[in-house]
This record gives structure tokens, sequence and C-alpha cells, in this order.
């Protein structure tokens, strides 16, 4: 933000040598944000060689190469303070030939760092990095700006997902190793869905036909939360009102909340088979409310691939978060 696309275009590969790039060309050249570059800076000392004006970073060409290097070597696991050590000496040790900066990377990439993300688009790459070196801040600007940007539908689905897939197959060849980075990852992507925001204005908390609010639940046993704060979060923002009561809710409980909050619809969700509850499923969407001869019962929908195989007569499973989205709005709507 802030930069016109031909500042971009000049910064990323029509300067010269001695001019250098700007903080925002190479952050987004090396997937990271400029506030991380800045806080490598001060911690390790591998800033900019050049600041025009006593102010403005300029970073050279043998700046660019050792900040690659240096991503690299945390992308594998190296914690920051010994990959900034490392590529410092190894760029003074061995100066680089002078070479004008490439361009930005495409919008999609095929690599990012140690994480198997395949054909992946550009953000995945910065916020893996961003995972992997358990740079906080850096996280969390990426998945608040993406939000921002692009919405929960289009956040979640290629970006937030793939990367979290892309931790765990590391994690499974790897041992224990990105263990952390998965949960580091979890919480931001958990952090930044609560905050989402709806429509601006009053809103009323019943939907379409004086029903409810959609009722959000985990099947009992199941902790598995995050695909169904997606959802929460996609509700939100298209200003359909919802209640979410989370991981592993007692039966007992939810029926209670059915039967008071009258819902437009029921949730459920199980991401394994082991703990998709069938007859819990059946006893909900057989739950009615309201008086005697207009007695109503919420619609029901199956979420996570727990619910795989047979399916449930008049039940929906929706095959994801836009198709989830998108069923409930047309219930709302009808």
């Amino acid at each position: 933000m802030g930069e016109s696309r031909a500042e971009r275009e000049r910064d990323a590969g029509a300067v010269s040598v001695d001019t250098g790039v700007t903080t925002g060309a190479l952050a987004r050249r090396l997937g990271v944000s400029p506030t991380t570059l800045r806080s490598w800076d001060r911690r390790y000392g591998v800033g900019p060689a050049v600041r025009s004006d006593g102010r403005h970073r300029r970073w050279t060409a043998q700046d660019v190469a050792m900040l690659e290097e240096m991503c690299r070597l945390t992308s594998s696991g190296v914690p920051p303070a010994e990959a900034a050590r490392a590529a410092k000496e190894g760029f003074e040790q061995v100066p680089p030939e002078p070479r004008p900066p490439a361009a930005d990377p495409p919008v999609r990439s095929k690599a990012a760092g140690a994480l198997p993300l395949g054909d992946a688009r550009q953000e995945c790459k910065g916020l893996a990095r961003a995972a992997v070196r358990l740079d906080a801040p850096s996280v969390d600007e990426q998945l608040t700006g993406l939000v921002d940007r692009h919405g929960v539908v289009v956040g979640w689905e290629e970006v937030m997902v793939p990367t979290l897939h892309a931790v765990g197959r590391k994690w499974e060849s790897a041992g224990d190793r990105y263990v952390e980075v998965e949960h580091l990852l979890s919480w931001h992507i958990s952090r930044v869905l609560h905050r989402a925001s709806g429509p601006s204005g009053p809103s009323a908390d019943t939907a379409a036909g004086g029903a409810g609010p959609v009722v959000l639940a985990c099947v009992p046993g199941e902790q598995h939360c995050l695909p169904l704060e997606a959802l929460h979060a996609g509700l939100v923002e298209q200003g359909l009102p919802a209640r979410m009561f989370g991981p592993a809710v007692p039966p007992e409980a939810l029926t209670a909340a059915v039967r008071r909050l009258g819902p437009l619809a029921v949730v459920l969700w199980s991401q394994t088979r082991s703990t998709a509850d069938r007859p819990l499923a059946r006893h909900i969407a057989a739950t009615g409310w309201g008086v005697k001869g207009a007695r109503r019962n919420p619609a029901v929908l199956l979420g996570g691939p727990g619910w795989a195989g047979r399916p449930e007569p008049g039940m929906l499973r929706p095959s994801g978060l836009r198709d989830a989205l998108t069923t409930l709005l047309g219930l709302a709507a009808a």
C-alpha cells in the first residue's frame, strides 16, 4: 500500500545498482513484511548499506543477496539470529559481483522455503516463511491484510488452508520439528478470524422469516474447531447472525441451545469418523420449538470429513466454506 504500480516496477527491476531498492520492494520479493526487515536491522544488524538523506533505506544487490540467504536459512529451521550471523559472515568473506535486483516474484510460486506448498498463491510463500521463523508480528500482519483485501473465503481456502496443510506435511516428514510452527500459525489464524467484521450499520439478530441465528458446534469429542471459526467469520462478514459454541459441545447443552434460540440452521462439525455422531445429528434435526401447531425445526448441515460416507436423509452436506456460506445465505433468503 502507498506505492503506485510504476513505483513498484521501478523499485523491483529498473533501479540502478547504485540506487538500490526500497524496503517495500524488497519485502515483497522476500515474502516478508517491511516491519520484519526493520526488526532484523535493529536486532541482527542486517540493514541496508545505503540510506539516502540519512533516513530512507536503499538495499543494494549485496544486501538483497544476503537477505535471501538469511530467509533460506530461517525457512530451513535455523534461528533468525544464527541465520543473520551466517549470512553476514558469508557475504563479508566472499563479496558477490554487483548485479541489479530481480523483479518481484510472480503472483503464484512453487515453493516456500522448507514447506511443500506446490503451486500455491504468492501469499502462501510469505506466510509460510514467517511461520517457520516463528515471526508472530509478520504472521499476524499478513493474515490481517489478506482478509482485509480478499475476504474470509478467499483468505481461508486459497492461503490459510494450503499453508496449514504444508506445515502438516512437513511435520509428518520431520518428526516433531514443526509442531510449534503449526501451533503458532493456527493460533494467529484463529485470532484473525475472530476479528472479522460484518457490514456497517445496525443489523437484526434474526434471519429472514423470523428464524433465529445459525448455530455452530463441534460434536462431542471433537476438538478441531478452526474450520468452524472460518465459517463463523464468513457469516459475520455476510451479516448473517450466528452463535458459535466451539469444540466438544455436550448433546444436552446443544439441544437446550437449539430450543432456546430457534435457529435457522445448525452446523455440526466432525473432523474424523470416530467423532461423527449420526444419532445426535438426527436428534437435532428433530428438535423443534414454537407453539403447538406452528412448531419449527432447524436445517442441519454436516460439516467436515468425519461425515463422509452414507448421507443422512434431509440433512445438507456442504463441500467447503464457500458452499456452506452459499447454502446458509440461501436458507436465510428463503
